[in-house]
């Protein structure tokens, strides 16, 4: 097919293109705008520095790699402390709060910004104040089980959570863009599928293009208005 056909075939099914790219970019509206709730992310960050001595200074002055890149794994070692049993136990007794652990862990997300030893505890929440003290607990307990469990006592909160006034998602506006390119291109799909499917000869260059015939005549459509 050439480009014209290609062209062609999307001014002829261009109503159906714009009615999927229209029903799409509206359910995805309505959906962020209006049914999906809000959901509100607070973080606390720390800062995961060296062990010290007795006498409050580092055993050597000079850094170590491993101290300044903390790697994937100690990610993980922190994710999985952070998300415990024990830790989220007692923020949830400290908290006296109604529900699980598997339920408060869902909301626990850890994230270490590169290259730095800066590590982020984010909790999100339909409600934005219970995020910001659930976030605040869950970092104080977490430097204890990190200081008991991994022995690196110099670990410090930077700065507490607060309480977030905009919510993180849904991100609506994104959703309905993403929703209005996906749209488009099913409905060029589907008008290209269903040309695909439709065999049917309807004018004479259908005739010349499949059946390879030369076209002598054309016989008109005439509605009731044109007969005698």
């Amino acid at each position: 097919m050439e480009i014209k056909e290609y062209m062609l075939i999307i001014r002829k099914r261009l109503p159906l293109i714009i009615a999927t790219t229209l029903i799409s970019t509206l359910i995805a509206a309505i959906l962020s705008f209006y049914i999906l709730p809000p959901v509100y992310k607070a973080t606390v960050t720390l800062f995961a520095g060296r062990s010290t001595n007795s006498n409050g200074s580092n055993d050597n002055i000079q850094v170590l790699y491993s101290d300044v890149l903390l790697g994937q794994q100690l990610v993980k070692d922190y994710r999985e402390i952070a998300v415990s049993r024990t830790v989220l136990e007692r923020v949830i007794k400290e908290l006296n709060l109604k529900m699980t652990p598997e339920q408060l862990g869902s909301m626990v997300s850890v994230q270490l910004k590169n290259d730095t030893r800066i590590l982020m505890i984010n909790i999100e929440s339909k409600d934005p104040k219970f995020a910001a003290t659930v976030a605040n607990k869950l970092a104080e307990v977490f430097i204890e089980a990190v200081q008991r469990i991994m022995k690196i006592e110099n670990v410090q909160i930077v700065d507490n959570a607060v309480i977030p006034d905009k919510p993180e998602k849904p991100k609506k506006l994104l959703n309905t863009a993403v929703a209005f390119v996906l749209g488009l291109m099913v409905g060029v799909g589907i008008a290209f599928f269903i040309e695909y499917l439709d065999n049917t000869i309807k004018t004479p260059d259908d005739v010349e293009k499949y059946l390879q015939l030369p076209v002598l005549a054309v016989i008109p459509d005439l509605d009731e208005g044109g007969k005698n």
